[in-house]
């Protein structure tokens, strides 16, 4: 168990503990100096890093989707965990998946530490305590059918160190997302059973990670929730169709979903939706395979949720 001291924040990035995210940028140095319209520009040149970054780390980035929709087939969750930008990144991540794909919030965890009110603010010395990171593990009831994805720019924040190796202890699928390339330096990085590294370099304002670290880390986790829910049938062609109609704009969005997929004008688009409760992907095959509702649910299940699967099979029952 890791002790809840400085000394270990101290070991762990090297010497004076430091990681590339805490380097001077050479790019931003006078930038106190310049015009407005320069500063804008140092800083878009400089974000290029970040795509460039999340670009490398694809094959990596792929093996972890790969973990993920094993880990959702066998009822596991994928669950983040940070603090500070990269915790408020996973919450994000999260909350934006059952509105965009239809899921239960269980299914994609977020997890900042010091809890709800560090997404607003500050929480001092949340970071610092991997005691509290276990905990946090703890309280999910992790267990091995789960991923559990640390995210630390610097790649040694103790709060997720202490939740990965609670997590590794109780079998799960340990993932970290970091920018610090030489992460396999810290201690008990053996822990680690992915990592997706984004080596953005130093950042314009030294430290300050809610820049292209942070940019690189969301593009990452964008993939990540993205690819997933597309290996699991949550998209057709490049189109949302397993959303819920949680207000009129999604609503309105299902209505043309059908229209564009069948060819048919709105008032039979709705009349689609009706019969199938709301289902794009219901409403599709019934239009397109004669089959009522219940038929199209069967045949969405046999396939695993996959619509083009499901229009391919031959069979009805």
């Amino acid at each position: 168990m890791f002790a809840q001291d400085d000394s270990w924040v101290l070991k762990s990035g090297g010497e004076s503990g430091s990681s590339p995210t805490e380097a001077v940028n050479p790019r931003s140095i006078g930038i106190d100096g310049k015009t407005s319209l320069e500063i804008v520009r140092t800083i878009h040149e400089d974000d290029l890093q970040a795509w460039e970054a999340a670009r490398d780390a694809a094959p990596e980035t792929a093996r972890v989707v790969e973990e993920v929709v094993q880990a959702l087939k066998n009822g596991g969750r994928l669950i983040y965990l940070g603090a500070g930008t990269s915790g408020r990144l996973g919450v994000l991540d999260a909350s934006e998946c059952p509105p965009t794909f239809g899921v239960e919030p269980e299914l994609v965890v977020g997890v900042i530490a010091g809890g709800d009110r560090a997404l607003r603010e500050s929480v001092e010395g949340a970071e610092d305590s991997p005691e509290d990171g276990r905990k946090a593990v703890e309280a999910l009831h992790v267990n091995a059918a789960d991923v559990v994805c640390g995210i630390a720019a610097s790649g040694r924040t103790p709060y997720v160190w202490g939740a990965l190796e609670e997590a590794s202890r109780r079998q799960a699928v340990t993932v970290l997302i970091t920018c610090n390339p030489e992460w396999r330096g810290l201690p008990r990085a053996d822990l680690i059973q992915h990592a997706v590294v984004i080596s953005v370099g130093p950042e314009i304002i030294a430290g300050s990670t809610r820049m292209k670290a942070g940019t690189a880390t969301k593009l990452v986790l964008n993939a990540i929730t993205t690819a997933v829910m597309i290996r699991r049938g949550k998209v057709h062609d490049n189109l949302m169709v397993d959303l819920k109609p949680l207000n009129r704009k999604l609503q309105a969005r299902q209505g043309r979903l059908v229209q564009h997929l069948l060819g048919v004008d709105s008032r039979r688009a709705s009349e689609l939706l009706r019969a199938s409760q709301g289902n794009v992907k219901s409403a599709i095959l019934m239009a397109r395979r004669g089959v009522d509702r219940e038929t199209a649910g069967r045949m969405l299940e046999r396939h695993e949720g996959v619509l083009r699967r499901a229009l391919e099979d031959d069979s009805r029952a």
